[in-house]
Formats: C-alpha cells, structure tokens, sequence
C-alpha cells in the first residue's frame, strides 16, 4: 500500500472533498462492483490481474476502516491545500505582478520565522507517516485473522507444488480438536529447523492442514520427525517429495523411501490417520 495511491480512483469513486462526503455504503457497493470487474477468474490472461485484485482490496480495506480513512482524506487535503497555493504562486509570477509577488513572498518570510511551504510539507509528511501506521495495523489485522493473503491461482499453485521446489515443502495436519494452529503458531514451530518462506493454511471444519514452505531442503528433513505441536492435539508431518540421496546408486535399498513415494490418495490418508491415532494414544498415556 502506498501512501500516494488515491484509494478513492482505485474503487472507482470521486476523489477530495466530494469523495469525503462519501458513506461506507457507497464504498462498499463501488468495491463489489470493482470485485466482480477485476477478480482473477475474470480475467484468465491478464498477468496482472492478481496484483490488481489485491491493490483494490488494500484501497477497500483503508476507506472501510474510518481512522485510516480520516488520516487519507487530511492527507488528500493537504495537498490539494499545496496545490492551489502553488498554482495561485504561477500565477502570480506572470506578466506585471511578478515584481509584487516577490515584495509579498519577502514581507512574508520577514513576517514569519516558519517558511509556510515548509510547514506544509512537514504536515504532510506527519500525516504520511500515521496513514503508513494505520496500513500497518490493518495488514496486521488481516494476518492475525486470516494468515497470508493467497491470490486463488497462487494458493492452487502451491497446493500442487507447481513452480516450487517440492522437496522444501511440507504438508502439514492435525484434527480440529483441543489446541487449533493459526499460520503464525506454525512458522513459529518450524523456524526452529531453518527459514520458512510461506504458510498456507487450508483444512476444513473437522481437520486442518496446511503447506509450509521451507527456505532450504535441510530446513525441510530437519523438521520431519521432529516437529510435534501440542501434544494434546499433535501434528502430523510428511515432506510433499521426499528427499532423494545424494548418491541413489550407491545407498542401501529400504521399503520407507518406496512407501512414502507411494502416499498418494486414499493411501496417503491411511497413512496419515494412521500417525495421527499413535500420536495421540502417546498424548492420552501422558495426561494419565
């Protein structure tokens, strides 16, 4: 989100003093009128369409939340503020009355010990910097609610691995039972093994899974094994391509490599519930 974006353009919608005036349900009707007209699935050969799907939700998000709508409308006020006055300044230097608007502009300065340009710079750049906050606390929001924003052909690109590295990418599930896992409760867990690039949540009412993304392969065999969770509802941790040996020729011959390449389908199901049910007899045993 950028500061200098007019947020009111991007929706379609009246800029400045009428665009002020404006009710949240006029923003909200003009961004699902923008939604329908620029959604991804619109507009399949558009390379750009994902990027400007999420500028229109960015500018939606910063009109609907009124303390950043407040602080976007002084800044928009400001600058016109600074544009009329410079304008009228052109204007001024023309022709005849340049010599009086040089008399003028040295009384003022004389008369004020504050240059007013630059007082209205640094109002603005005041404002800037409180909009740049509110759009932090809005990304914010949005993370702790919903975890990382995922364009639907991006989050369908890593569910299947295209374009990744399949072997720094783990598939990760649980039951939706006792302690739940949010995208940040899961970088958290496995930034103990190495970098992690992304966390995609996906899941259902009844189990939740979730694809993390590892910065390195060793990152991704590291944690396999070794990343459990709560124990009261633990996690169940398969690499989405397991790892081949450097030196496949060479390395011993063992049925764990052939039965994890083959844990596709309902046999990867089998194998996940079944891991699933001895982590958690393990748990019970425990807490009694």
């Amino acid at each position: 989100m950028d500061v200098n974006v007019d947020h009111y353009s991007v929706l379609g919608l009246p800029s400045g003093e009428e665009g002020a005036k404006l009710t949240e349900k006029d923003i909200t009707k003009a961004y699902r009128s923008k939604a329908r007209e620029l959604h991804p699935d619109k507009r399949p050969d558009d390379p750009n369409a994902a990027s400007n799907f999420q500028a229109l939700s960015a500018s939606y998000d910063i009109l609907k939340d009124d303390k950043a709508r407040k602080l976007f409308d002084d800044l928009l006020r400001v600058k016109r503020d600074h544009q009329r006055r410079q304008s009228q300044r052109e204007l001024h230097r023309d022709g005849k009355r340049r010599k009086m608007v040089s008399d003028l502009e040295r009384r003022e300065r004389d008369a004020f010990s504050v240059d007013p340009a630059a007082k209205e710079r640094e109002e603005e750049d005041r404002i800037a910097r409180r909009l740049k906050e509110e759009i932090a606390r809005i990304r914010a929001m949005h993370a702790r609610k919903e975890g990382p924003v995922v364009a639907p052909k991006t989050e369908a690109k890593k569910e299947s691995g295209v374009g990744l590295d399949q072997e720094k990418v783990l598939k990760v599930s649980w039951e939706k039972v006792g302690d739940d896992y949010s995208a940040d409760r899961l970088r958290e867990l496995f930034s103990e093994f190495g970098e992690v690039e992304d966390v995609v949540i996906k899941g259902n009412k009844k189990k939740g899974s979730a694809l993390v993304v590892m910065a390195t392969k060793q990152g991704a065999v590291a944690t396999t094994g070794c990343v459990i969770g709560h124990l009261t509802n633990p996690l169940l941790v398969l690499p989405l391509k397991p790892a081949m040996p450097a030196d496949s020729s060479s390395a011993p011959k063992s049925a764990e490599p052939d039965r994890m390449n083959n844990l596709v389908g309902a046999g990867y199901q089998a194998f996940e519930d079944s891991v699933l049910e001895k982590l958690q007899k393990a748990a019970q045993k425990q807490k009694s």
